[in-house]
């Protein structure tokens, strides 16, 4: 089946809420040299889209102005980080060999060619992504998933959450035997986090509320706290020899709160700030006690490729919590914000 002219793809034209986007047929995109062209089956939804659409990620020396992951967004963008399809064309330079096999994309925008470059920009904000039909890719970012027995969907929900998750890891060191410990763990990162660090050999307590701590203790979380009630005393009494490395996505006071509750020579690895990006602690607590704190911003290049590995072998079964078709992205990233949910949101095209 030949390439079609045109498709269908859901935009943002401005900042704002879920009324700035709306579904239009486009242009399909044509692979320049290096890159291959995607005819995409599944999408899923991230925070990222959210923050996007809203440009609620500021800037440095403004962390009020609007704008997308790194910076402004050129309007209309078509969102979409996490992309699972089919190869059905190629650009100059590219063998034709990985033409109808079943891909997963990097979304990552990366600072330089080497193994531990620095994502700088991101599929769906500072490029065009996967709300649409089709969607190209540098080649290079393309990773071959035929033989994995995830489902489409499953693959779908690693791109942004697991390699996030994955890449706060392996920047913590987190190793086997050690204490991790999850915030925000019924969400697409977290649940993530949990069930890597649990299949690195480590003893995972996760924080979660209501209904879904049990969704996060199947998940392979060893103990789950509740955030509604006193987190540093139920902490304290789950790892009394305190934390090594914490995978937060929470930040603000949760921050304050925990830092004295690390071990000597702990890690606070900090992806997120659901809970507020200004933060205050006693610092002596880090530096008495050779405490570390770490931002990471997704993954390497090396940690997605340890990630795809772990699909080939399926050591992680990703939840999916719903699916929507394409045209109802507007009801689908309304679901996303509500956070009733436990795993991953995605869309068929």
């Amino acid at each position: 089946m030949g390439v079609p002219e045109r498709m269908r793809a859901v935009r943002i034209l401005e900042h704002g809420g879920p009324e700035v986007m709306d579904v239009a047929e486009v242009p399909v995109p044509s692979p320049r040299a290096g890159e291959v062209l995607v005819h995409i089956s599944v999408v899923a939804l991230n925070n990222t889209d959210l923050w996007t659409r809203e440009g609620a990620y500021g800037r440095p020396g403004d962390p009020q102005a609007r704008s997308g992951w790194r910076g402004p967004v050129d309007f209309p963008r078509i969102q979409g980080a996490d992309v699972v399809g089919r190869v059905v064309a190629v650009g100059a330079d590219v063998e034709e060999n990985i033409v109808g096999r079943r891909v997963v994309v990097d979304p990552a925008i990366y600072d330089d060619d080497g193994p531990d470059a620095n994502p700088v920009g991101l599929m769906g904000s500072e490029r065009d992504g996967g709300y649409a039909e089709y969607v190209t890719a540098p080649a290079v970012r393309v990773h071959d998933m035929t033989e994995s027995p995830l489902t489409d969907d499953q693959l779908a929900a690693l791109p942004t959450a697991y390699g996030t998750a994955l890449g706060m890891i392996e920047r913590g060191r987190l190793r086997k035997g050690e204490t991790a410990l999850v915030s925000g763990a019924s969400g697409g990162v977290g649940l993530a986090a949990v069930q890597i660090a649990r299949a690195r050999g480590a003893r995972v307590l996760a924080i979660s509320s209501g209904s879904k701590i049990d969704a996060v203790r199947d998940a392979g979380a060893h103990e789950v706290v509740d955030r509604a009630r006193d987190l540093a005393g139920q902490i304290c009494v789950a790892a009394p020899e305190g934390i090594d490395v914490v995978l937060d996505v929470v930040a603000g006071d949760l921050v304050s709160d925990g830092l004295p509750l690390l071990r000597e020579g702990g890690r606070w690895v900090i992806a997120g700030a659901l809970g507020g990006f200004r933060v205050t602690f006693d610092v002596r607590r880090l530096y008495l006690h050779n405490a570390q704190v770490i931002g990471s911003a997704m993954h390497t290049p090396t940690h997605f490729r340890l990630l795809m590995d772990l699909a080939r072998r399926a050591e992680i079964q990703p939840v999916i919590a719903a699916t929507f078709p394409l045209d109802q992205a507007i009801r689908a990233q309304e679901e996303l914000a509500r956070r009733r949910h436990v795993g991953k949101i995605v869309m068929h095209p």
